[in-house]
């Protein structure tokens, strides 16, 4: 399965799932098309709950998959080495196929096996669906730290790179991290530096490493560069130089 059930808070993935129910009660084929981590695995497995799951890149276990099946899950169907002989082995063994891409594509060779081609939309275009995410990550959160299901999304801007799988990183990462202790901290860092060290630069190197998250919270909590300098105790010329030396990371702040 995918990382998530997949949501349907929003019009977009509302219209998706329907679309995959009617499917399930159909016999045809059918591409689901989005980015990552949009939830195209998991509809597929929705369609065809007890089909094969067999990426198109290993060509050679697909083709095996398709001599002893009756119906399969292909992901990532644009990345195969040879899409001819791919069709050619489901219509002869005769497969039912729900397939997924990363893109919408066309290709001579499977213009005619799928009846049916939809897209998920980015979680970036369905806001909805965003909101259930975080709390369902949350509870899956709390049951494999142990803790409460309170999270605190103050300041949190959800990170929708890869959709579901960059979402669930990031809840996971914070809801460890909003209690964490200054000495457990410290050892995160001394293990992650541990690493990295070994020029004869490494103090400038690294210390963005403590800059960028102070600027950053004190821009969040002052907001304004002059009374965090204040509170820094740093002439406002030199937070700005700080901050110039580190825009690479203070984007937009």
């Amino acid at each position: 399965m995918d990382v998530t059930s997949f949501i349907t808070a929003s019009e977009a993935s509302t219209e998706a799932f329907k679309t995959a129910t009617l499917l399930k009660t159909l016999t045809v084929n059918a591409l689901i098309m989005g980015e990552v981590g949009v939830g195209k695995k998991t509809l597929a497995s929705f369609i065809l709950p007890d089909a094969s799951i067999v990426d198109a890149s290993n060509f050679d276990e697909l083709l095996v998959t398709l001599e002893s099946s009756r119906e399969i899950i292909i992901t990532n169907i644009e990345t195969s080495p040879n899409l001819k002989r791919l069709v050619d082995s489901i219509n002869e063994n005769n497969i039912r196929v729900i397939a997924t891409s990363k893109q919408s594509f066309t290709n001579e060779f499977i213009e005619d096996i799928f009846s049916v081609k939809f897209d998920i939309p980015p979680l970036k275009e369905r806001a909805e669906d965003v909101s259930i995410l975080v709390k369902q990550f949350t509870k899956e959160a709390s049951k494999l730290f142990g803790g409460s299901e309170d999270f605190n999304i103050t300041n949190f801007k959800a990170d929708l790179s890869n959709n579901a799988k960059s979402l669930k990183r990031q809840v996971m990462v914070n809801y460890l991290l909003q209690d964490i202790k200054d000495n457990e901290l410290m050892e995160i860092m001394q293990n992650y530096l541990f690493e990295k060290m070994g020029s004869n630069s490494d103090y400038r190197n690294y210390l963005y490493l403590y800059e960028v998250p102070l600027i950053k919270a004190g821009l969040s909590k002052f907001k304004s560069q002059l009374q965090l300098a204040d509170k820094l105790g740093l002439n406002r010329n030199t937070l700005r130089k700080k901050i110039s030396d580190n825009k690479e990371y203070l984007q937009g702040e």
